[in-house]
């Protein structure tokens, strides 16, 4: 069966990326080729074997990038291009990095903070503008309100630092906060325009697996966080969930 659309995830990594990437691209859920993005070849050829175990037609393709603007808008430009996805259309875009800073503050720098700020919300800005932007072409521009579908969803995987954070996280904790705020003001931008953003808070550890951590409701499998982004992209306009706690059962929250 071939793909019904495009999803493109940056952060494709061992455990979320490929859960995520194993859900949207088996042909039994969300039966949509992937573009996964991350820093590391090695780790997207390892997401690319581990998805293909289980769905070896998968459709997926691989684009080393870091987070800086020139290297994300020259693989949304490689994206586009690429035979693999000829006449598909974005469906999803997926922004679910790692990225973590811990220092006391007074042994913070401001070139090292604000190096953190640019790697994350600045990949984060770089990412949404480059994802709406190809909605907007592939599903066209008339607005909800006069008979458009839903174009597509965005979504934001954060952690609980947006939130709350602890001592020493200062860079951290402004980093996840900055792009919880920057879903909002997307949600309340673009929803009217059929474009579905959400941020995610996953509190807890995720692993790609179903062990006994799962049964116990210890850690989260990578594969439920896929089929709870599939969830969110098949919400219609008449309910949209903006923001979700994930967590394990026995999470601490």
């Amino acid at each position: 069966m071939p793909p019904s659309g495009l999803a493109v995830l940056i952060g494709a990594g061992p455990n979320t990326g490929t859960g995520i990437a194993r859900m949207l691209s088996h042909a039994s859920h969300g039966n949509l080729a992937v573009a996964l993005l991350a820093r590391n070849p090695e780790s997207l050829n390892a997401v690319v074997s581990s998805v293909r175990k289980t769905s070896p037609d998968a459709v997926l393709e691989t684009f080393p990038t870091d987070t800086s603007k020139a290297s994300l808008e020259k693989a949304f430009k490689d994206i586009k291009a690429h035979q693999s996805f000829r006449d598909l259309k974005l469906d999803m875009a997926i922004y679910s990095i790692k990225h973590s800073s811990r220092k006391p503050f007074l042994e913070e720098t401001y070139e090292d903070f604000t190096d953190s700020l640019e790697t994350y919300v600045g990949g984060a800005f770089v990412f949404a503008q480059e994802s709406l932007k190809r909605f907007f072409a592939d599903h066209g521009e008339t607005p909800l309100s006069e008979g458009a579908a839903k174009k597509g969803t965005l979504i934001f995987t954060g952690t609980l630092g947006a939130l709350r954070c602890s001592a020493n996280y200062a860079a951290y904790g402004a980093g996840r906060a900055s792009v919880r705020q920057l879903a909002q003001t997307l949600a309340r931008e673009m929803s009217e325009k059929g474009i579905h953003v959400v941020h995610t808070i996953a509190n807890g550890g995720i692993a790609d697996e179903d062990g006994q951590d799962q049964k116990t409701g210890k850690k989260m499998s990578a594969d439920a966080v896929g089929e709870t982004y599939l969830w969110l992209h098949g919400q219609k306009p008449c309910l949209w969930t903006h923001e979700l706690d994930m967590r394990p059962a026995c999470e601490k929250f």
